[in-house]
């Protein structure tokens, strides 16, 4: 795989089949994707071999996984493409930590739906097209109208985790990492999301 790696990247980027890394404009972002109408934000995790050094075994535990990964995120299509997708962040990393990290939602036109879990709870107070799950509030409960927004945008938001899904077809995507390799970790994983994207081109 490591020899097949640069090839692959190369065929790949010239399908236009990769994700995006790094979003710089919104000119960017219209130019890349015209007829995206919403972006589904998640992430996911895969979990890896345990580090000897104590630190950074902290660093890729993850409290949500209960267990050592790394994290990427993703803004998928509603049609499953990924867009974009993150670096590998340490399991510890949250979601909306990454976003920041990442700059995505400025680049993302107000036009543009972004939708997203709890994950990112606050996000909706920074930007205007921003929809996340409404919360419960300390002591009380939800409307029967939010309950039934929450459901609507549940429905809309699951095909990022198809999305996942098909990325982790690709066994070394889903498997756990033990490769020691610097940077194999991630460059797999944007691999097997571009044969992803492939895929669904190519139906």
């Amino acid at each position: 795989m490591h020899r097949l790696q640069p090839l692959l990247e190369e065929a790949l980027g010239e399908k236009m089949a990769l994700p995006k890394r790094k979003l710089t404009s919104l000119e960017e972002f219209i130019e890349a994707f015209p007829e995206v109408e919403r972006v589904i934000l998640d992430g996911t995790e895969r979990p890896i071999q345990r580090a000897k050094d104590r630190d950074q075994q902290k660093e890729d535990y993850s409290g949500k996984k209960k267990r050592h990964t790394r994290t990427h995120l993703a803004g998928v299509a509603p049609d499953r493409q990924i867009l974009v997708f993150s670096t590998a962040y340490p399991g510890k990393a949250h979601d909306k930590g990454i976003l920041n990290s990442e700059g995505w939602a400025e680049w993302i036109p107000d036009d543009v739906k972004i939708q997203g879990d709890s994950g990112f709870q606050g996000l909706q107070n920074e930007y205007v097209n921003v929809e996340i799950p409404h919360k419960k509030p300390k002591g009380g409960q939800l409307t029967d109208e939010q309950k039934a927004e929450n459901q609507a945008l549940a429905r809309e938001r699951v095909v990022g985790e198809h999305a996942f899904a098909g990325l982790k077809r690709y066994g070394i995507a889903a498997q756990v990492y033990r490769n020691r390799k610097a940077n194999f970790d991630d460059r797999s994983i944007f691999t097997a999301a571009g044969l992803w994207n492939f895929y669904l081109m190519a139906a």
